[in-house]
């Protein structure tokens, strides 16, 4: 296997210019491809829409055939989110139920994965490599979603030729894969800031109505304000309660056996008065 940077060359043949494309319209596209990869800060933000079109964009602009995006879950397995074609997914498919394959070597690497040839695909990947040309490709490359240090998934590069992309193109690539990745991590930060700050509001909340609790339990009961919240967490472990809701019940007064004056002395499963 070789990981990137190879080191044997290849030439303009390797990654012809499709017919009809310039060289301006072609950059053109890629900045456009850019813009639209860096354009995460949504808020109806698609993730599976935006794999998708990093999936698309690849095979336009690095002239490959098909590409495919694996994802790595909260268990640090890789899991199919996106392909260009029907067969490229079935290839990924095949990758993680085989567990072999250059996007698993790529995300367990971190680096870009490209062999030199079928003969060196067998040697690496002996099963994957007969499904790959059974599929009608001949090249299978992958490149890492990796910002520093971390890697969160990887993009499957897949060619009907027996030559993979040039180093020149699987750069062009790494750059595309690199805005992505930005934009991924980006919006999980914001995702998960979002609701940070919904459990912080709601702690907050919950913290508002603890403090009148005691004041309400203390009022009643002539406690004081620490042997309140005592009484009141002991309450909710013996009755398997939240201490939040026996607070909400102290303040609108549906714990009548726990606001009784005389219920909550030093004993446990001591009881009210009878009336």
């Amino acid at each position: 296997m070789t990981a990137f940077p190879g080191s044997s060359k290849r030439t303009d043949r390797d990654d012809p210019e499709p017919r009809g494309t310039t060289v301006v319209n072609r950059e053109q596209q890629l900045a456009e491809t850019f813009v639209e990869l860096a354009d995460t800060l949504v808020d109806d933000f698609d993730v599976i829409d935006f794999l998708h079109l990093l999936a698309t964009r690849a095979v336009e602009l690095l002239h490959a055939s098909a590409a495919g995006i694996m994802m790595a879950d909260q268990r640090g397995g890789l899991q199919v989110m996106a392909s260009s074609g029907e067969q490229a997914r079935l290839l990924e498919l095949f990758e993680v139920q085989s567990n072999e394959g250059p996007c698993l070597d790529c995300y367990r690497s971190g680096a870009i994965v490209s062999m030199g040839g079928v003969s060196a695909m067998q040697s690496r990947w002996p099963t994957f490599t007969p499904r790959l040309l059974e599929l009608g490709f001949g090249s299978a490359q992958a490149i890492p979603l990796r910002l520093r240090g971390e890697t969160i998934g990887a993009l499957n590069i897949f060619r009907t030729e027996p030559i993979g992309l040039s180093a020149e193109t699987l750069l062009l690539g790494q750059a595309l894969a690199n805005v992505a990745t930005v934009g991924l991590i980006q919006q999980r930060a914001i995702t998960t800031q979002e609701l940070l700050s919904e459990q912080l509001q709601t702690a907050l909340i919950s913290r508002i109505v603890l403090e009148q609790a005691k004041g309400v339990l203390a009022e009643r009961t002539g406690l004081g304000m620490n042997e309140a919240f005592r009484v009141m967490r002991e309450y909710a472990r013996r009755r398997g309660l939240l201490l939040i809701k026996v607070a909400e019940g102290v303040v609108d007064g549906t714990l009548e056996d726990l606001l009784a004056p005389t219920s909550v002395g030093s004993g446990p499963s001591r009881k009210g008065p009878g009336r």
